[in-house]
């Protein structure tokens, strides 16, 4: 399916990833519906849409309230017409040990970034199923498959979208839906979340390296759009994460436990009680899809390249070993 001229609807549009897949999807010539708490960001977003000659809708909602969620999708549908397409981005987190975090931050990332996924697909799925049309695609990341320390309260409600997920997937097959649910597994991103990101650290927050740019997601976002699958695997530490948990998770525990806390400091001091975070509100400003790790994060994966290209990986791998066994045959 191609995205030209198709109505797309993102969550946590306004930055990170979000913002770079909004981006993508003008360049690919969706329209898209821009749904996000910080209204400023919104606009400025959807200014790089109509700049990319597409047109685009600013829906401010906290995608934690189903209520605001439904009243987004409604006006997305009443000014661009009927989604085509829609993307769960938004997300929160607290960058903290399980014994620092408090019951009401593990509820509030919980219901924004489980339960915002659930009421996103919710409204898209009251719009879809009557047309038997549509493709939902789940941002989800590395550590559904695999929790790692710091990172419970993000983990845990990314482990519950996958089970959410394979529920839904079921249901449709009962009922012969063509509608598709696609899950988009990324590595650790340059987005500003780590800058803004609630957190009892003394040290700034980072991403576990490699470091990809939010762009590499956005391209295997609008991918999984146009060409769902059951699940799209982003980088290849998204690929030794999973399979890592999968054959040996034991000895993840250990790795991890030894090493992850350190690498998910950078070397700059912070007081995290002055720190400007966005669990509760949007901070000021419109950083865009960057964070601060540009020097350090790759723009480009091969492993996404050859994901994207089976068929035509296939097709060569099968060209060379029949010229190999023709040239052997000759010999």
């Amino acid at each position: 399916m191609s995205l030209e001229g198709k109505v797309v609807a993102v969550t946590g549009a306004s930055a990170g990833v979000g913002r770079a897949t909004v981006r993508e999807l003008a360049r690919r010539g969706a329209d898209v519906g821009l749904i996000a708490r910080g209204e400023q960001r919104l606009q400025a977003a959807a200014g790089e849409v109509r700049a990319a000659g597409r047109r685009a809708c600013v829906a401010p909602a906290d995608v934690s309230d189903a209520d605001q969620v439904e009243r987004a999708a409604a006006r997305i549908e009443a000014e661009l017409g009927a989604i085509d397409v829609w993307i769960n981005v938004a997300m929160a987190a607290v960058l903290a040990e399980v014994t620092d975090t408090t019951p009401d931050e593990f509820r509030r990332v919980t219901e924004v970034t489980y339960l915002g996924s659930v009421h996103g697909t919710q409204a898209a799925l009251r719009r879809m199923l009557p047309r038997d049309h549509g493709v939902i695609v789940q941002v989800g990341s590395a550590l559904s498959r695999r929790g790692i320390p710091l990172q419970a309260t993000y983990c845990g409600a990314k482990h519950a979208i996958k089970g959410f997920l394979d529920s839904l997937r079921a249901e449709l097959v009962h009922h012969g839906s063509h509608v598709r649910v696609a899950h988009v597994q990324l590595p650790g991103l340059n987005t500003p979340q780590f800058s803004w990101v609630r957190t009892r650290l003394r040290r700034h927050p980072q991403p576990v390296a490699p470091i990809y740019q939010p762009e590499l997601a956005a391209r295997a976002i609008a991918y999984a759009a146009e060409h769902p699958r059951r699940e799209l695997w982003v980088g290849t530490p998204t690929v030794y994460t999973i399979l890592g948990e999968k054959f040996a998770s034991g000895l993840m525990d250990r790795y991890l436990g030894r090493t992850n806390e350190q690498a998910q400091q950078a070397d700059r001091a912070i007081d995290p009680e002055q720190r400007r975070d966005n669990l509760l509100k949007p901070p000021p400003g419109d950083p865009g899809a960057h964070g601060i790790f540009d020097e350090k994060a790759h723009a480009r994966s091969p492993q996404l390249w050859l994901t994207t290209h089976r068929t035509a990986v296939a097709g060569g791998a099968v060209g060379v070993t029949l010229a190999a066994v023709a040239a052997r045959s000759q010999r």
